[in-house]
């Protein structure tokens, strides 16, 4: 089974005000409501993949409950804790000229909350997959991602983490399965430029010394590079399209490589399967469809 953690999922509301200017009324051409969250984006995304997950994490008042409505209509499984306080957090997403987006802070889980999470954790067993992904709330611990994956190590678990800074750099001791940096976060990590394929390979092969066994990194328009833990290297570009979404096409990737990896064991078949959701999702207005992944699957070179 497949858990995904989101600490602090949203309501994305997402509207378009053309010609938005400050300090007059503005009324908006089109207003979408999701919920949010890399995490969520993950669990979303695979249940449109035919892969079933249990998405786990904290959700608070009116805004919380919404947020559940809205998973099962998506018929996604969740086991989320109830905070007794605050409600979860609204993420405004302005397009105009340029995009602009408002997040809000979102509950503060307690010490008990939190124990409640790993107790949940605590149940996870050999062979399954545990995604973590994304930032956590500046309430909580700055040690949380360690904190969990130092009460999972060696049971035989795979932990894809996607995650910027320090949050992914204290977690690579624990020789996570999968990280999917971007580009510049790449190079954030190093702590060095790295724009050509080979300098991106030597900072994602430095990752893999400290412990990272798989790493993806994502180049946007540019494709992908896929470093494995048998040292395979693996170059795709991405798809043709216009890119109309930029809100979960690198939590689609992530799933779609999981997807893919748990249907064939194979690196490369799993790069592409990533490579086509998450370009999948960049081309459409929201999280992409089984068919709109499969029409750019059969575009993605085999090698």
């Amino acid at each position: 089974m497949i858990y995904t953690v989101t600490f602090n999922p949203s309501l994305d509301y997402i509207i378009q005000v053309p010609s938005f200017s400050e300090g007059i009324v503005n009324r908006t051409a089109d207003e979408r409501i999701y919920a949010g969250g890399k995490g969520l984006n993950v669990s979303m995304m695979l249940r449109r993949l035919g892969v079933e997950s249990i998405a786990l994490g904290f959700t608070a008042g009116f805004t919380g409950s919404a947020i559940l409505s809205f998973l099962r209509e998506q018929n996604c499984t969740t086991e989320f804790i109830n905070l007794r306080h605050g409600a979860s957090r609204i993420n405004v997403k302005l397009k105009s000229e340029l995009e602009t987006e408002i997040n809000g802070q979102g509950p503060a889980p307690t010490d008990e909350d939190l124990e409640q999470l790993y107790q949940k954790l605590d149940r996870l067993k050999i062979g399954d997959v545990l995604v973590l992904a994304g930032s956590i709330p500046r309430s909580m611990p700055p040690d949380t991602y360690e904190q969990i994956l130092s009460r999972l190590y060696g049971r035989g678990i795979s932990v894809a983490v996607d995650a910027t800074g320090e949050l992914l750099l204290r977690v690579l001791k624990f020789c996570p399965f999968l990280i999917k940096p971007n580009e510049h976060e790449l190079i954030e990590l190093c702590g060095r430029e790295a724009h050509t394929d080979e300098e991106l390979l030597s900072c994602a092969k430095e990752l893999q010394f400290q412990g990272a066994r798989n790493v993806i990194i994502s180049l946007a328009e540019r494709g992908a590079l896929l470093v494995t833990e048998k040292g395979a290297v693996h170059r795709l570009g991405a798809p043709g399209g216009e890119a109309v979404n930029s809100v979960g096409a690198g939590d689609s990737m992530l799933a779609g490589f999981l997807a893919g990896f748990l249907r064939t064991g194979d690196y490369l078949e799993a790069f592409r399967l990533g490579i086509a959701t998450g370009s999948a999702t960049a081309f459409s207005e929201w999280l992409a469809t089984e068919e709109e992944v499969n029409e750019l699957l059969a575009l993605v070179p085999q090698s």
